[in-house]
């Protein structure tokens, strides 16, 4: 065997090794099974039951009649919106909606989307603009994440944080955090 045979079998095995680490962190990042696998989530909307008022003492020392339970202001969609494609194909109706405690959810209604790594779930005040354009507008300004969104497909609530001010809020984003870009957007109006 000739010199040269003896130099390219460890550069022909290093080339090997580093094509497989690379395809390994490829695969890794991009997650592209991911395409192919669908997640249906079903939330019912929250709600909160009606509370009883309690009964008031009575001079005889025997308790007062309960009265029956007040029926409370149920949940008030504040705010909705139709979900626009960006990087990918996304449809369904996002919801602001306060509750009776005075807190507020973002409901996304019949949402389908493709699946992808890192996915969440933004309250913006950026605008929505169709195309590509929309795609990289929502980490300009600010956001509040509302946690990694639960499925591509279906009915899901997420909880507004405590003390959340909503007037700058405009719109909510389907945001891939790993790639930063938005898979579809609505503008809550």
């Amino acid at each position: 065997m000739g010199r040269g045979g003896r130099r390219r079998g460890p550069l022909l095995a290093g080339g090997l090794i580093v094509a497989i680490i690379l395809g390994g962190v490829g695969l890794y990042w991009f997650q592209p099974w991911k395409l192919w696998q669908d997640k249906t989530v079903e939330e019912a909307l929250p709600s909160l039951a009606p509370t009883a008022a309690r009964p008031e003492p009575t001079t005889s020392g025997l308790p007062a009649a309960s009265p029956s339970p007040t029926q409370e202001e149920g949940p008030r969609t504040v705010a909705q919106g139709s979900l626009i494609s960006h990087e990918h194909t996304t449809t369904g109706t996002v919801k602001l909606i306060r509750l009776p405690d005075g807190s507020h959810t973002v409901r996304l209604e019949d949402l389908d989307t493709s699946n992808g790594p890192d996915l969440r779930v933004w309250l913006t005040d950026a605008p929505v603009k169709a195309g590509r354009a929309g795609w990289h507008v929502f980490d300009e300004g600010k956001y509040v994440s509302l946690g990694k969104l639960k499925g591509n497909k279906g009915d899901q609530n997420y909880a507004v944080p405590e003390g959340t001010d909503l007037s700058g809020f405009t719109s909510v984003a389907i945001w891939c955090d790993r790639f930063d870009v938005s898979f579809g957007a609505a503008k809550l109006a």
